[in-house]
């Protein structure tokens, strides 16, 4: 097993668009998988959520942990862990970083796939009621390991 150095994590945070959020709620870890857009000139995480339980964890308690796996096999896998700070956005800045989230989203989606998306809804959950949440993880601290034998 390989140490990961900054580049290198922030790489696989760029190049994928699915990872787990780790929050706190009333003492107690919970971990969900979240569609996402790694802004790197940023060095923050862009996501969406309507209201519910998550939204009010990290409302509560704004340090969560975020991570990144692409695995091909057992003996070959990378990990990326990022220590952050939620931050709900409001606004028109936050009708621009969901923007930014929904391009970069459907960019990683054609490369992977040669598709191209047309709705937000065709890779993200939907959001059945009121206007999404917005927000962002600032990224504190990240780690990254490998595996290749």
């Amino acid at each position: 097993m390989k140490d990961l150095n900054k580049f290198e994590s922030s790489c696989i945070l760029k190049n994928n668009y699915i990872g787990y959020l780790s929050y706190i709620s009333k003492g107690k870890p919970y971990v969900v998988p979240i569609t996402y857009y790694y802004s790197e000139e940023g060095d923050y995480i862009i996501s969406y959520s309507g209201e519910g339980h998550k939204i009010d964890a990290m409302r509560s308690n704004d340090l969560v942990s975020f991570c990144v796996t692409e695995i091909d096999n057992v003996n070959k896998w990378e990990s990326v862990m990022v220590q952050g700070k939620f931050q709900q956005l409001q606004g028109a800045y936050a009708k621009q970083q969901l923007h930014k989230f929904v391009l970069g989203v459907k960019k990683m989606i054609f490369k992977e796939s040669n598709k191209y998306p047309d709705l937000i809804s065709d890779f993200s959950s939907k959001v059945t009621s009121g206007i999404p949440i917005v927000y962002t993880i600032k990224v504190m601290d990240i780690t990254g390991k490998s595996r290749e034998y």
